[in-house]
């Protein structure tokens, strides 16, 4: 289709490396034209996926996380996969403040994050396989498209 585009990354599951799939990501949504605000969004919901996974699916063991996005017309699909512990309860998981590491200080609030910023979340997990965080952005759907009429 002429108005798709995908890209794949991987990368070892660093705390220093969640900048670079924010920024990743944010690049290549551009070609979308999102607002400041959309790839702030955007950036918020990539930054709480990675560090999910690298805390909770990993446990600090250094493993690769996968991103896939793929743009088709407005739209950004998301995909942020491990392959870590996997959640037991992906529904207590997805409760605003549930957190497995109250001791790390983990507010519990990042799928809370990901829904407020995304238009559409699923979490699929599998215990002791892993995690795909799936996520949908639609981009200028709040936007007013301004003609000589409006004004």
């Amino acid at each position: 289709m002429e108005h798709t585009n995908e890209m794949k990354l991987i990368f070892d599951s660093r705390s220093s490396n969640e900048a670079f799939a924010r920024v990743t990501v944010a690049a290549f949504m551009t070609s979308l034209n999102p607002t400041v605000e959309e790839v702030s969004d955007v950036k918020t919901a990539v930054s709480e996926a990675v560090t999910n996974a690298i805390i909770h699916g990993y446990e600090g063991e250094v493993k690769d996380i996968c991103i896939r996005c793929r743009t088709e017309e407005k739209t950004l699909y998301l995909e942020i996969e491990d392959q870590g512990r996997g959640i037991a309860d992906v529904e207590a998981a997805m409760e605003p403040l549930f957190t497995t590491k109250p001791e790390l200080e983990r507010s519990g609030m990042g799928f809370s994050f990901m829904e407020a910023f995304m238009d559409e979340l699923e979490v699929v997990s599998e215990f002791g396989k892993g995690t795909t965080v799936k996520m949908k952005k639609i981009i200028g759907k709040g936007r007013k498209l301004w003609t000589t009429q409006s004004l």
